[in-house]
């Protein structure tokens, strides 16, 4: 009896030990937990098998690699990002989140990686035509909340009536069908929205505040400094290897051809 109940004991020692190496690989410390929202093509978004797919989910697989520690990514609303980060649910992110003093005060950011300031997307019969129309209580501005855009509006443009929603598809179809004068968002999405619906929208394509340089960084935890440091050098052989080229010219050649030519500064540094 006594025989079985020690070889039942080391049967569930060994068991214990076996599931512990298993969350440890999965869900411990040596992988890294990050959060994205997968609303962005093609930085952050889904493919057709449901995973997590783009620009910011290629940085992330190659980040990994660098620091020899698997991932997993969260997918959560971009509101929620700094809070998930904050609240130790997530252990950084990299979800084109701009570098903000707001958002300083909670978090620390790695070194810019990207620079895409805000412009706007305008109803083709608004009498907006530049920034220096928007700050007009005759105006209707639409923003995503949570984003620098929201937050520039508020401060600078608060004579306007200002709508928040939580998608930007929402603020898009707010303009394209007239109920509102302007979408304030990143420079790209304002293109690539304003190519979707070209009869009822154009795009102005110049920083609206000299407030906003567009910077995006990694978001991190302000005591992460080590983890902090490995990163900015992984930004650099990033791009000193090739491998941020690479997936520009993957996901975004048109788009950089149309703003060399143009004259407009790419986003992507």
């Amino acid at each position: 009896m006594k025989k079985t109940i020690l070889l039942i004991s080391i049967i569930f020692i060994i068991f214990s030990c076996s599931n512990n190496n298993t969350n440890k690989n999965t869900l411990g410390k040596d992988m890294l937990i990050i959060g994205m929202e997968l609303q962005f093509p093609p930085f952050e978004t889904i493919d057709k098998n449901g995973k997590p797919y783009g620009i910011s989910v290629s940085i992330a697989e190659s980040l990994g690699k660098y620091l020899g520690r698997d991932i997993k990514i969260e997918e959560i609303a971009y509101s929620g990002l700094v809070p998930a980060l904050t609240s130790k649910k997530i252990d950084m992110i990299i979800s084109s989140l701009s570098i903000t003093p707001e958002r300083e005060k909670q978090i620390s950011f790695s070194d810019p990686y990207a620079s895409a300031f805000l412009s706007l997307l305008i109803y083709k019969d608004s009498p907006v035509m530049t920034p220096d129309d928007l700050n007009n209580e005759n105006v209707v501005i639409v923003v995503k909340k949570g984003t620098t855009g929201q937050i520039l509006a508020e401060k600078i443009y608060n004579k306007a009536k200002i709508l928040v929603f939580d998608k930007d598809a929402e603020a898009v179809l707010e303009v394209s069908q007239g109920k509102a004068d302007v979408f304030i968002y990143d420079v790209y999405s304002v293109y690539k929205n304003s190519l979707e619906y070209p009869n009822t929208t154009r795009a102005y394509l110049q920083s609206i505040s000299d407030e906003d340089n567009g910077d995006w960084g990694i978001g991190l935890r302000k005591n992460d400094t080590e983890l902090k440091d490995k990163i900015n050098m992984f930004l650099v052989e990033y791009v000193a290897s090739g491998e941020q080229d690479k997936i520009i010219d993957e996901h975004l050649s048109e788009v950089k051809n149309y703003f060399d030519e143009q004259g407009i500064q790419f986003f992507i540094k």
